[in-house]
């Protein structure tokens, strides 16, 4: 049922190992430094896949190069520990409202629905979104009109077409129907991480001390929902500044709360020549770019690669894409739930429980990896910088992501996690934008430099688009 990646790592190495070798390897990182992790903990999110052990080594890889950027500021390597149950707790939500509750994550019409000839998932939480299924099935935004018009609709037909109208739909195929697909095939030839270097820079304005690392590093963060967040929330929480960039109307009721600790949200109108020169000052400025953009929406904007590179030669790049960089879908709209669907993780899902419809992950593990993983790159790219003075690219996709997980089973033997106990929330009151909250605790531990971040989680807009 699993990848055929999973037949030559079976019976040879621990999940939770082949994984953070994987992660660490795409990072560019050196073998020896994998010494210094231990992941510790029992049990295991329920899952057709190891997603426990994904989520904690997902977390380790990021640990480790931040452990690595630390020797740099001098001193010996430090231990990095990864618990992984709080590990599983963070790629679910860490916030935890007080007398308050966040609102639901997803919209009235998503979700997944029986076609003529299969399962296929709608992603409509962005209006635009909504509006482009809606017009497909000609249906109203009502949850049984809206499966009334699928069911008149081959799976892979309407998955087309929705797309073709600029929406988000995924059909529900097997693992080895993705394999066989087009789009699977390009993507398993891709690596995790695809690397370009840069070129000589000029020396960085900051240094990583040992307490917080990235104090005086800028974090330029043009993402959205839900893996770039995740890697620039990171960065922040070793001190890293991190300016996040929306458009002005964009809102994520149901993820702002748990992903913009740490920063400051800004709005700009990138379509307005004022914005986008704005914008310019600020990449000027900036040590790395975290960017969820399609592939071509930047270079429409008159900020391509090679004009970031000219603005910025030393910047750390740093993007990811949906369904992969190459490959007749390269540059399709797409989410963790739309990727799990297309790749064969639903599917898994529901034949490995018996149940009647597509099973999904206990979580969005490809959004959180990813965003890991991103979070790796990036604190690399700022080890290489310090090293030789030169910028670099990395790009990820959940599309990749998904094939790693895809190599391991959930082990049968894990036992459920321990559920969530008073002692697992940090002391501190946060104070969000929506009311008082507490956090579950990092699950990351690095010797002598303990994760926590300046900024509440914020609602969008309240920033100045300027570096402080």
């Amino acid at each position: 049922m699993f990848d055929k990646e999973c037949i030559a790592t079976a019976g040879r190495i621990a999940p939770a190992q082949h994984y953070l070798e994987a992660f660490w390897q795409a990072a560019g990182g050196d073998a020896a430094l994998l010494a210094h992790v231990a992941m510790t903990g029992d049990g295991a999110l329920p899952s057709a896949f190891a997603v426990t052990d994904f989520a904690a080594a997902a977390i380790s890889a990021a640990g480790l190069a931040m452990a690595e950027l630390l020797a740099l500021a001098g001193g010996a390597m430090p231990q990095v520990v990864v618990d992984k149950r709080l590990a599983s707790f963070w790629f679910t939500a860490s916030l935890r409202p007080q007398g308050w509750a966040l609102p639901p994550i997803w919209d009235a019409v998503a979700g997944d629905y029986r076609a003529a000839d299969g399962w296929i998932r709608l992603h409509t939480n962005a209006p635009h979104h909504r509006d482009a299924a809606l017009a497909v099935l000609g249906a109203a935004a009502d949850r049984e009109a809206v499966a009334r018009a699928v069911a008149g609709w081959r799976a892979d037909e309407l998955e087309a077409a929705v797309v073709e109208r600029h929406g988000c739909a995924a059909a529900m195929r097997t693992l080895a129907e993705w394999a066989e697909h087009p789009q699977g095939r390009a993507v398993a030839d891709e690596p995790l991480l695809r690397w370009r270097a840069g070129i000589r820079a000029a020396a960085p304005a900051w240094t990583p001390t040992r307490e917080r690392p990235l104090r005086g590093v800028r974090v330029l963060d043009l993402t959205r929902v839900l893996a770039g967040p995740v890697a620039t929330r990171f960065l922040a929480g070793f001190g890293a500044e991190v300016l996040r960039i929306d458009p002005h109307g964009w809102e994520e009721p149901g993820t702002v709360p748990e992903v913009t600790l740490g920063k400051r949200c800004a709005r700009l109108d990138l379509k307005n020549p004022a914005g986008r020169a704005r914008l310019e000052r600020l990449l000027i400025g900036a040590d790395v770019l975290v960017h969820g953009y399609r592939p071509d929406a930047l270079e429409r904007l008159g900020l391509g690669a090679a004009r970031r590179r000219e603005l910025n030669p030393g910047l750390v790049d740093v993007s990811l894409d949906a369904y992969g960089w190459t490959g007749p879908w390269r540059g399709r709209r797409g989410f963790d739930s739309l990727i799990q669907m297309s790749s064969g993780i639903a599917d898994a899902g529901m034949r490995a429980s018996g149940a009647e419809r597509p099973l999904p992950l206990p979580n969005q593990a490809l959004d959180h990896a990813t965003g890991y993983l991103l979070a790796a790159a990036a604190t690399r790219g700022l080890s290489g910088r310090l090293a030789s003075g030169e910028g670099c690219s990395a790009q990820a996709s959940l599309a990749r992501t998904a094939r790693l997980l895809t190599a391991h089973a959930n082990p049968g033997d894990a036992g459920p996690l321990s559920p969530e106990r008073p002692e697992d929330l940090a002391g501190a009151v946060e104070s969000t934008s929506w009311g008082a909250a507490r956090r579950i605790l990092p699950p990351l531990a690095i010797a002598g430099a303990p994760m926590h971040w300046a900024h509440p989680a914020g609602a969008l807009g309240l920033a100045a688009a300027e570096w402080q």
